[in-house]
C-alpha cells in the first residue's frame, strides 16, 4: 500500500521538488499552496504526467482554518496520513535589524514560526490515528542561516528558522514511542525563487563560489535529503538534523 504525504508549500522550490521527488518514489503526494495556482497547477500536472498521484490545497499556514482543511483533505483523498513535510516559509528584503518594521517582524514570524507550529501540532495530532501501522514521520525544513546568523541581511529569517531546529529536538522525544519519527534538513544556498522574493535574485550564484564546495547547491539536492530522512532507510534517525550546504 502507498504512503501519503503532506507537505507544505509544494508548488515552487525545494516544497515542489521534494513533491516531485516523493511522488517518484512512491507516495501520494498532497501539498499546499498560498496564492500561486498556476504553479501549483504545473505541479500536478508534472507528477501525474509521470503516473504520480497528487492534489495540491489552496491555503495560507498562518490560518488554522486552512491548516485543518489541508489534513482534513488529504485524508480524505488518501485514506490516511504517513507523513508531513513543515516546509513553507518566506523571506524578506536583505536589512540591518535596526531598519525591520514591526510588519516585517509580524510577518517573518507568523509566517515561519507560528504557521510551522500549526502545521507541525496537527501532524502531531493526526499521524497517530492516520498512519500505516507504527511508522509516521515529519521532516521540518530549517536553515544553515540559523548557524551563520545572516547579519545585515535576513537576521529574522535566521533566527525564526533556529525555532525549526529547536522544534525537531522537542517534537522528536514527544513522539518517538508512538513511532513517529521527527527530523530536519537545513538548507545551505541554494538556487530558487526564495532569493527574488529578498531582493537578490542573482544571490545563490554571486555567493556560491564562497561555499566550499563553490557552487549554490539545488533544489533536488535539498529534496533528496527530505525523501531519505521520510524513507524506511533512515528508520533509526529521529531528533537529526541534516546540513545541506556544501560544507558552508
Amino acid at each position: 500500500m502507498k504512503k501519503s504525504v503532506l507537505i507544505s508549500g509544494g508548488s515552487r522550490g525545494i516544497g515542489k521538488a521534494t513533491a516531485t521527488i516523493m511522488a517518484a518514489e512512491g507516495w501520494r503526494v498532497a501539498f499546499t499552496y498560498r496564492s500561486d495556482r498556476e504553479a501549483a497547477d504545473r505541479t500536478v500536472e508534472e507528477i501525474r504526467a509521470k503516473g504520480g498521484e497528487t492534489i495540491a490545497i489552496q491555503g495560507d499556514t498562518v490560518r488554522e482554518e486552512d491548516v485543518l482543511r489541508a489534513f482534513d483533505d488529504t485524508i480524505r483523498a488518501f485514506g490516511g496520513l504517513d507523513g508531513v513535510v513543515v516546509n513553507a516559509g518566506i523571506v524578506a528584503p536583505s536589512m540591518p535589524l535596526a531598519d525591520m518594521s514591526l510588519e516585517r517582524l509580524r510577518t517573518m514570524f507568523d509566517t515561519n514560526v507560528l504557521g510551522s507550529f500549526l502545521f507541525a501540532r496537527e501532524a502531531a495530532r493526526r499521524l497517530p490515528s492516520q498512519m500505516s501501522g507504527n511508522n509516521g514521520v515529519i521532516v521540518l525544513v530549517s536553515s544553515a542561516a540559523v548557524r551563520l546568523g545572516s547579519p545585515h541581511e535576513y537576521v529574522d529569517y535566521a533566527a525564526s528558522k533556529g525555532v525549526m531546529d529547536t522544534l525537531t529536538l522537542g517534537l522528536s522525544k514527544e513522539l518517538a514511542d508512538l513511532g513517529i519519527r521527527v527530523n530536519a534538513v537545513r538548507p545551505g544556498l541554494i538556487e530558487t525563487e526564495i532569493h527574488a522574493s529578498g531582493g537578490q535574485p542573482d544571490r545563490a550564484v554571486r555567493l556560491g563560489q564562497a561555499v566550499p564546495m563553490a557552487r549554490p547547491g539545488t533544489a533536488e539536492e535539498v529534496a533528496k535529503a527530505i525523501a531519505w530522512l521520510a524513507s524506511a532507510e533512515a528508520s533509526y534517525c529521529t531528533g537529526a538534523i541534516l546540513d545541506v550546504a556544501g560544507g558552508r
